[in-house]
């Protein structure tokens, strides 16, 4: 009896430090989803006191304000988010920003898209080769700002900005070349063998597919690569320190690479997944795809992890879409940009925001205290 006692005992510390140690992982992402929505309710109480709170209510509710087709479009949404975030937490985590996953994404999309029009291959595996394909293009788009890195040490973030205007111009380019849509001045749509698998029956109505369960299996294998193998331990030994890493007899350049490579491919299957829908097709005016820099926000709310990116895509997809059901208010969905902002901003300063309300802690303690020992006095 006394052994299981034990045994419970120790099992019930472990666990309460497991759970101390979560929450202080993602105590500052907390706290700046608090102060974002707090500072969102603030404005929509500034444009329309009256609908503030139900709207505050709508967008909180996300998807779930039209049940299941309202929660497989949240899912089908939050792929690509998930992977563009996992791109850039990816570079993160080796010392790099990668601030091109838009273009990355950008080519992926159009290899996909090529692929699902014009090659003719039976399922599963049209759409796989089409993946594969979209990936490989992302990780083409990635390799060239990590080589400049690399060899001439120019700035990633200067040339992954710049690659994401050659890419936005390159598609329209391909577009028209070799899959336009004469009718509808966009790209051909793709091939029903080239589309993923859908969920159709589970959430009926809604365009999810198993794009979110690849989002998350890749957001897995990141977090194992970075963290459990020794490839990983090389890439965040050289962005942490580039001479320390040469020191240790690594190859730093190879390194700086292969990261944003990888990075760019993660990028470049977001693309893919997004479009590999029947019916889904690109314009053929100049655009920056949007998920690109909402990878950005993802990986910064993630704290850089790629266990991190999969909850906070999960969570930003689940905001748009409440978002987009706050119109029936008379409120624009654009006020999701604002919050989601905020929430970036305060997760840049959580660290300092931190010290500054355990010093306002302390002082209502010490506070409490002398009102208590005033009136013992008393």
């Amino acid at each position: 009896m006394r052994s299981v006692a034990h045994k419970t005992s120790d099992y019930m510390t472990r666990m309460k430090r497991i759970l101390k140690n979560f929450y202080t992982t993602v105590k500052p992402s907390l706290i700046a989803v608090l102060f974002g929505l707090l500072i969102g309710l603030i404005i929509l109480l500034i444009f329309d006191y009256r609908e503030a709170f139900p709207a505050l209510f709508t967008l909180l509710g996300g998807g779930f304000n039209s049940g299941f087709k309202g929660l497989g479009d949240t899912l089908y949404r939050a792929a690509p988010i998930i992977l563009t975030g996992l791109a850039v937490a990816f570079a993160f985590k080796t010392g790099l920003f990668n601030i091109g996953a838009s273009g990355q994404m950008m080519l992926g999309a159009y290899m996909a898209i090529h692929v699902g029009v014009h090659w003719s291959m039976p399922a599963p595996w049209h759409w796989i080769v089409a993946l594969l394909m979209g990936m490989i293009a992302g990780l083409l788009w990635g390799f060239i700002p990590g080589l400049l890195k690399a060899i001439s040490n120019v700035h990633e973030v200067v040339t992954s900005i710049m690659m994401n205007y050659i890419a936005g111009h390159l598609l329209i380019h391909l577009i028209k070349t070799n899959v336009y849509n004469f009718n509808q001045a966009r790209s051909l749509t793709i091939q029903k063998t080239a589309q993923l698998p859908s969920f159709g029956q589970l959430f009926s109505g809604s365009q999810a597919n198993i794009g979110i369960l690849i989002a998350i299996a890749m957001a897995i294998i990141g977090h194992i690569v970075i963290h459990k193998t020794t490839l990983g331990y090389e890439l965040r030994a050289s962005g942490f320190s580039i001479h320390g890493s040469e020191y240790a007899g690594m190859n730093t350049k190879k390194n700086i690479v292969t990261a944003m490579s990888i990075s760019g491919m993660f990028a470049g299957l977001a693309g893919g997944i997004a479009f590999l829908v029947v019916g889904k097709t690109i314009g053929t005016s100049f655009e920056i795809f949007g998920e690109g820099f909402d990878g950005i926000s993802v990986a910064l709310l993630g704290l850089g992890e790629p266990i991190g990116a999969l909850f906070a895509g999960l969570f930003l997809s689940h905001l748009r879409m409440g978002g987009n059901y706050m119109q029936i208010y008379s409120f624009e969905p654009e006020i999701i940009d604002i919050i989601v902002s905020v929430i970036i901003y305060v997760t840049a300063i959580s660290a300092a925001l931190q010290v500054v309300l355990k010093k306002q802690r302390e002082r209502i303690r010490e506070w409490l205290k002398i009102g208590r020992h005033e009136e013992e006095i008393d």
